[in-house]
């Protein structure tokens, strides 16, 4: 009956959702509207083509200009909710470790473009990083499951004031765009993405370029593309981006960049034209995927928040997947040296919305230690070996990290290769 009456105002509140006032979205996929005072270099949509081989050339050649000491280093960072926990201890390990690039591109996708900005900008933010995004501010996100995924339906739309939207509005400074869009001077760049839901598509955000009109402006449109990108449709309302052709204005709907992509390097579309990309080559990709690739099977509770939220991991998990994949044969094409880590299969891991302070806490140790003693990064055959040779069932004890092998009592860590 408690599940019956949540549903039933689930569909109450949709319903009444159904005549939120909002202005239409753009009549055309491939649109020329635009948020009011920004240029078209302000965004891609991924299908875009045109667009994607026009400004590609000029984009990824600013990106190999900017690299120093011969090094063109790229970071990617992946959605995962609570898992973000990771990543954070990752970047941070790595700091204390002196072991962190500068990096030439940093992109990010739902709370991987929550610390993106803060990866972009180097160990000097690290600081900033942990009391934006610890355990103490994050569980405000969610009080708890029921709340998520129903009570949180009663929100109209296009309202996002809620505690995701507190919570980067409060580390999105005047100091952080000034910052970033110093470093887009140099060619160095950060792209977000968003999914555009009115579209179906994928949103790529030049949050350097949206940084440098500078001003509240500025500073707005690039809180408002964080809070979008992290907006797990259900959990949080959607943000409506207010844009204009100079005559028409419209209203565009974006949710969560992970329902379309879980990370990326490049647009996908950039499969149908590799050339574009040859000012990567030779290029070393790092990707941060802040989640498991593998579980344990595990009985999911008859209950509706349990059968949503695993639903949502499974995808969010095939679609990383995928993105490696890519990701592979991108690296393979152009010679590039692709390492990525991930939380392995062993690790006690809950649910990406899991965000009490003592869990974070946990994952983001575990993280900046593997990090520090240098046992983060792997080749992409290295992370599937170091799950499937994982015992049946969860370790007791301390996890081993990413780069150690489960079934090797020392901890002697696995043997690396080129990828």
């Amino acid at each position: 009956m408690r599940i019956a009456a949540l549903l039933l105002l689930a569909m109450a509140a949709l319903t009444g959702c159904a005549g939120a006032p909002r202005q239409p979205a753009p009549p055309r996929l491939i649109s020329g509207a635009m948020p009011e005072g920004y240029d078209t270099t302000v965004r891609l949509l991924a299908s875009d083509m045109e667009q994607f081989v026009k400004r590609s050339p000029e984009f990824f050649q600013g990106i190999r200009n900017s690299a120093t000491g011969g090094s063109l280093d790229i970071l990617a960072i992946s959605g995962g909710g609570s898992g973000g926990a990771f990543g954070v201890g990752a970047l941070t390990g790595l700091s204390r470790a002196h072991a962190r690039p500068r990096y030439a591109l940093v992109t990010g996708v739902s709370v991987g473009a929550l610390m993106a900005p803060f990866a972009y900008l180097g160990s000097d933010w690290d600081d900033a990083m942990q009391q934006a995004l610890g355990g103490d501010k994050t569980t405000a996100l969610l009080h708890s499951p029921k709340r998520t995924l129903f009570a949180r339906l009663l929100v109209p739309l296009g309202f996002h004031h809620g505690p995701l939207f507190q919570l980067v509005d409060s580390f999105v400074t005047p100091a952080m765009i000034q910052a970033v869009a110093r470093e887009n001077a140099k060619g160095r760049r950060l792209l977000v993405a968003t999914t555009d839901i009115d579209k179906q598509e994928t949103m790529l955000w030049d949050m350097g370029a949206i940084a440098t009109l500078g001003g509240e402006r500025a500073r707005e449109t690039f809180r408002d593309v964080l809070v979008a990108s992290a907006s797990v449709p259900g959990m949080f309302p959607p943000v409506l981006m207010h844009v204009t052709d100079g005559v028409h204005h419209y209203d565009e709907m974006h949710v969560d960049g992970s329902v379309t992509a879980a990370v990326f390097t490049t647009p996908l579309i950039a499969e149908l034209h590799p050339e574009t990309l040859s000012s990567l080559r030779g290029a070393h990709i790092y990707m941060i995927v802040n989640g498991q690739m593998h579980r344990f099977p595990k009985s999911t509770p008859v209950k509706t928040i349990n059968i949503l939220t695993n639903s949502f991991g499974a995808g969010l998990v095939y679609k990383t997947r995928e993105a490696v994949a890519e990701t592979i044969a991108l690296a393979r094409q152009l010679d590039m040296q692709f390492e990525m880590t991930l939380i392995p299969m062993d690790y006690p891991m809950g649910t990406f919305i899991d965000f009490h302070p003592q869990t974070m806490r946990a994952l983001f140790d575990y993280a900046a230690d593997c990090a520090a003693r240098g046992r983060l990064w792997v080749t992409p055959e290295q992370g599937l070996r170091r799950n499937l040779m994982a015992r049946s069932m969860p370790v007791k004890g301390p996890p081993s990290c990413p780069m150690d092998d489960p079934d090797i009592g020392d901890g002697k860590p696995l043997e690396r290769t080129q990828p």
